[in-house]
């Protein structure tokens, strides 16, 4: 990835504009950590009572804002997630490359809370993304705080959220991150509800460089499960941070199945 291995792009155009899906929740959904987005935080409703979930499942590719995170190959994960009242917690996992990563493991640790203000929803929230087996003597964990805002009209979602890091994966400095979200909930299909979405985002790292990334797919929900396909891509040209100088940020199509109880 390029923002956690310093090299650089020369993205200069920031614009919000894409996802927030209308699906049941899926892995980790409580912060957005994409799978193709793996993670894309639902509406807090406004009473105080306590509600649980956890979920799973299976992605082609962990994709996190544009790089793969498993050299490009299939990947499982598994997540909790507990709310009450405006604010909520959680904790994430999935299995990434050793090689990239300097990892073979991701667990991501969340929470926050989710004000409303009219028809808008915000949230505010601080991550936790650690890695265990860490292969190199820089620190690979690290945290970011986020702030962001939503809203929904007719069958349309759209959203946008700002994540800071005062020290970013494999200590590479500040962090900053935009992400523009929209989606449409279009009507039933046989027994699946779909929704079209998504992300355009920008990343920009110290010792990193910046770069801009952006994904689009439809979800099929149906009962517990959800059915993610998703094209990403990125302003990046080549990077050769993969087994054998294979690009990591280039356009891929990604498959998600996702299954959230109860």
């Amino acid at each position: 990835m390029k923002t956690k291995l310093g090299l650089m792009s020369s993205a200069v155009v920031l614009a919000l504009a894409a996802a927030v899906s209308a699906t049941p929740a899926s892995a980790g959904d409580l912060f957005n950590r994409e799978a193709g987005s793996i993670k894309d935080a639902p509406m807090a409703e406004g009473g105080r009572s306590f509600e649980w979930s956890v979920n799973g499942g299976f992605t082609t590719d962990y994709v996190f804002r544009g790089f793969s995170q498993n050299d490009g190959d299939p990947s499982y994960f598994v997540g909790a997630d507990a709310t009450y009242g405006i604010a909520y917690v959680g904790i994430w996992g999935a299995k990434v490359d050793q090689f990239f990563t300097a990892s073979d493991f991701e667990y991501d640790i969340y929470g926050g809370i989710q004000p409303k203000l009219g028809p808008v929803t915000f949230d505010f929230g601080v991550i936790y993304y650690g890695y265990s087996n860490q292969t190199v003597n820089v620190n690979v964990d690290y945290w970011e705080f986020k702030g962001g805002a939503s809203t929904e009209f007719n069958k349309f979602s759209i959203g946008a959220t700002y994540y800071y890091s005062p020290d970013y994966t494999f200590e590479t400095g500040e962090s900053h991150t935009i992400e523009g979200t929209i989606g449409y909930a279009l009507p039933k299909v046989w027994v699946f509800e779909p929704t079209i979405d998504g992300t355009l985002g920008y990343n920009d790292v110290d010792l990193a460089g910046d770069y801009t990334y952006w994904n689009a797919g439809i979800a099929l929900a149906v009962e517990k499960l959800t059915l993610d396909f998703r094209y990403w891509d990125t302003d990046i040209t080549n990077d050769g941070l993969g087994v054998g100088g294979k690009n990591l940020a280039d356009e891929r199509f990604v498959f998600t199945a996702t299954v959230a109880l109860p």
